[in-house]
């Protein structure tokens, strides 16, 4: 810890990170970040990244700015979406004018097109998309590489953050209703192709994505230090109307594909 004198400058850039006990900058600074979606949760994802310390990013998506992404996406111009640019491409510029020294690899295509050792090489990925199948793909991909996940999702004034750590906590998949699967259906047709249907845009409210991806990267932060055991286990939902946080108990799924050798 800097001790900083009378008349001296503060430039110490972790100071005050230095100061928290459970955080381990070391291990921060050295963790490979895998950020899924580069939307309003993945630019402020990014962002809380970037100023704890993170130092190697990979930002994953397969869109390009619009003018609606504006109102939510702290790391955006209006110029971005005058210019069509790949969200991932901006995310990366404005991660980098926030700090220099960061690593941030821009990838511009779908999940489901990433490379195996993408998952296998990084030490925890962020979920910050906005659709089941996604989630699911990155759920099983995380879990069969043994990588922890911590998915994130909000409506409006509603958020939700599960963290699943292989092999000790039920997955995405486990919590799945029956509403999922009927969206799921509607996704695909009966040979399993996509399949173009209409669905609505969702409310998107940005206190609510900001508290959602805080949360999403101080549980990111706290298994990177080693402190898996501080990490939430259940999924825990925000009620933005009341500010309140609820924590629905997770259980794993007997009939789960993924947690088939569990006894």
């Amino acid at each position: 810890m800097t001790i900083i004198r009378t008349g001296e400058e503060d430039a110490d850039r972790w100071d005050r990170s230095r100061r928290i006990d459970w955080l381990d900058m070391g291990r921060v600074q050295a963790a490979r970040f895998l950020v899924l979606g580069a939307g309003a949760l993945g630019n402020e994802v990014v962002k809380d990244l970037v100023l704890a310390g993170a130092r190697e990013i990979t930002v994953v998506d397969m869109d390009r700015v619009v003018r609606s992404n504006l109102s939510r996406c702290v790391l955006f111009r209006e110029r971005d979406s005058a210019e069509h640019r790949w969200k991932v491409e901006a995310v990366a510029e404005r991660a980098r004018d926030l700090d220099p020294e960061v690593r941030v690899r821009a990838v511009a295509g779908r999940i489901e097109q990433l490379e195996e050792r993408e998952w296998k090489d990084s030490d925890i990925v962020l979920g910050c998309l906005d659709n089941i199948a996604a989630r699911l793909h990155a759920n099983a991909h995380s879990y069969h590489h043994g990588t922890p996940y911590i998915d994130g999702g909000t409506d409006g004034f509603s958020g939700r953050v599960q963290v699943i750590v292989p092999p000790s906590t039920p997955c995405l998949q486990c919590g799945l209703n029956q509403s999922h699967y009927r969206i799921l259906e509607k996704r695909y047709s009966c040979t399993g192709a996509d399949v173009t249907y209409y669905e609505p845009s969702m409310a998107a409210e940005i206190t609510t994505t900001s508290i959602v991806a805080a949360v999403q990267v101080r549980e990111a932060l706290k298994i990177v230090s080693g402190r898996s055991d501080a990490a939430v286990r259940n999924v825990i939902h925000y009620n933005g109307l009341r500010n309140t946080w609820d924590e629905l108990e997770m259980s794993f799924e007997p009939a789960c594909p993924l947690h088939q050798d569990r006894t």
